[in-house]
């Protein structure tokens, strides 16, 4: 059972889900090195909803990579709870995965040959959560996601949306303490995009999913309850939506993004 580290802002306690202690990652050979993070530090509490922007080749994916343990930082750590995640090996690492992260892909990554209640269902199985107890549990994700009405169709009997909200379901299923989402919208058309995000809110907002999302799509940052911006593998600005509505908020991420030389064609 993970503890959480308690940080006490303000009046109020708060359980920092994530903690990111100066990690750099660098690639390549000594007379050919590149410096994908530089230095980076961050937390993120229980509840929280941040989306992580920044340009092709900032080091935004990079990072996930490393929070999702998909990578090896090069320096620094990582914690989850009170687990440095920089340490765990073989064995260790492969439970810390499947018990502790959910992960939300671009693509999907949805087995072909599986239904959807199936793809759902293959994180419990895998948990050896007994057969009588998972039915219940994906059609009560299914609900929250809206894809009950999908659970026997396979992937390619479904939309891009659908695929993406059964991927969403398969990943919050096992009840994991932190979601990372890697570019989530990125295949999916402006309604599906949207529906998704409304889903994602819910998630936070109702359930109280903690969700980190890469993204370099502005209208999708401005559903978060963060935004932190890399440039050159180094944190540049953090935002806060505070009592802005979402709205108010993607026109201050609009900004920054300005600041950055991204692009500002994205529009609401």
């Amino acid at each position: 059972m993970l503890k959480y580290i308690k940080i006490k802002k303000g009046n109020k306690l708060m359980e920092t889900i994530l903690k990111i202690d100066g990690i750099e990652k660098f690639y390549g050979s000594k007379s050919s090195l590149t410096k994908a993070l530089n230095d980076i530090s961050f937390t993120v509490d229980r509840g929280e909803f941040v989306a992580i922007m920044g340009a092709s080749g900032s080091g935004k994916t990079t990072l996930l990579n490393c929070i999702s343990t998909i990578d090896r930082v090069t320096s620094g750590h990582i914690w989850v709870g009170d687990v440095d995640i920089t340490k765990l090996k073989g064995n260790d690492l492969n439970k810390f995965r499947r018990e502790q992260l959910g992960f939300i892909f671009q693509d999907f990554n949805l087995l072909d040959t599986l239904t959807a209640y199936e793809n759902i269902a293959l994180a419990l199985s895998i948990q050896n959560v007994p057969a009588s107890a998972i039915d219940a549990k994906v059609d009560s994700v299914a609900l929250e996601l809206g894809v009950e009405d999908e659970l026997n169709k396979y992937p390619y009997q479904m939309s891009g949306g659908q695929k993406q909200r059964v991927a969403c379901a398969r990943a919050i299923i096992t009840e994991p303490k932190l979601v990372l989402a890697d570019e989530p919208t990125g295949a999916l058309d402006s309604k599906s995009a949207k529906l998704l995000l409304d889903r994602f809110r819910y998630l936070n907002g109702k359930l109280g999913t903690t969700i980190l999302m890469v993204t370099h799509d502005s209208f999708t940052a401005s559903y978060a309850t963060r935004v932190i911006f890399i440039k050159d593998g180094k944190l540049f600005n953090e935002i806060r939506r505070g009592s802005d509505n979402r709205k108010q908020f993607f026109e201050k991420i609009i900004d920054v993004v300005t600041l950055l030389g991204g692009d500002v064609s994205d529009a609401l």
